[in-house]
Parts: structure tokens; C-alpha cells; sequence
């Protein structure tokens, strides 16, 4: 058991049969009243996203998540396929567990895939990724006066707004929290 006030940002946790991680973390402490402590957690298993409150002195169960390097291989119908490099181990994931990060996956890249006690609850991406261009629309001249950007789709089929100066072809880095178009790779 470890105090709440001992979680920060990264820290995962059980609480009432669910795992979280705690995204962002505040501690409140007005006059004579007793210490507060909000949490903004994510729900590791279904990906919901809750505040909640805590006592200063409440207490909440330590998650060990194992983390292992797994390559992902293929998608079948309804689940994403990934190997253990060492062990030539297959597991799946269902495809409804990954409908963020299958917009950053191709076949054969690396990913992190994450566990508790041998139910894998899904795949950490990296920050950033680098994909290319399949499609992006054609620049209009005259429209740079500002920040301007035009749609393109990546190879996984996920689109993005882009700058005008990216054409279909070329590689591009993705933040994988946003979705954003981060830079030329």
C-alpha cells in the first residue's frame, strides 16, 4: 500500500478491482482543513479518464505493469498479432483495445507491450513516431500567408493536417498524443 500523496504522474495503482496511472496530480492544502489530494487517473483497462479526490492519509494498492519489447507481425480480422523477439511468443490483441494506436502501428515496427500479472492491457506507444505521406492534397498558391495546412493520409490510413510544403512520399514525424504532425523526419 503506498500513500496517496506519495503518487505522481507515471504511478500506477489498483483501486476497487481497476488498475490506473495517474496522469496529473495536485495537492490542496487550505487553512485548517485537512490536506486534499486530486488525481487525474486513466483507467488502464478500459482507457476512461476520472478525477477523483483522495484524503491526505487514504492509501491505494501498487500495480506492478510489466513492460516487454514485443514486433508486431500482422492484423487479423479482429486482433493485432505481436511476437517476443527472444521467445518467438505470439499473442493477440484485440483490435477494439487499440483503436488509438493502431493509427501509429505498421508491421514489423517495435512496440511496448504492457501487462499485469499476465493480462495484457495494451501497447505504449512511443512519443513520436515517423510514417509517410500516401496522399496529401495539392497545395493552393497564395495561401501562405499564415501557418496554412492541407490533409494527408499516412500509411497506417490515418489522416493529418500537414504544412503545404509536405508532399505525397515523404516521411513525416507524428506525436502519437496528439496525432499531430510534428516534424520533417
Amino acid at each position: 500500500m503506498i500513500n496517496v500523496s506519495d503518487l505522481k504522474p507515471g504511478v500506477t495503482f489498483q483501486m476497487d478491482g481497476n488498475l490506473f496511472v495517474v496522469l496529473d496530480y495536485s495537492h490542496n492544502k487550505t487553512a485548517r482543513a485537512a490536506a486534499n489530494i486530486k488525481v487525474k487517473m486513466k483507467n488502464l483497462r478500459t482507457g476512461s479518464t476520472t478525477e477523483m479526490t483522495f484524503g491526505g492519509n487514504d492509501k491505494v494498492k501498487r500495480a506492478q505493469i510489466d513492460k516487454k519489447e514485443m514486433q508486431y507481425l500482422y492484423k487479423t480480422g479482429d486482433a493485432f498479432v505481436f511476437m517476443d523477439g527472444e521467445t518467438y511468443e505470439q499473442i493477440e490483441i484485440p483490435a477494439e483495445n487499440l483503436e488509438w494506436e493502431k493509427n501509429f502501428l505498421k508491421e514489423s515496427d517495435t512496440a511496448t507491450i504492457r501487462s499485469f500479472e499476465g493480462e495484457v492491457l495494451g501497447v505504449q506507444l512511443p512519443d513520436k513516431v515517423t510514417l509517410q505521406i500516401t496522399e496529401a492534397e495539392q497545395a493552393v498558391k497564395g495561401d501562405t500567408a499564415t501557418g496554412a495546412t492541407k490533409n494527408a493520409v499516412l500509411e497506417t490510413g490515418f489522416q493529418i493536417k500537414v504544412p503545404l510544403f509536405i508532399n505525397e512520399g515523404e516521411m513525416v514525424v507524428i506525436s502519437t498524443a496528439e496525432g499531430k504532425y510534428s516534424g520533417r523526419a
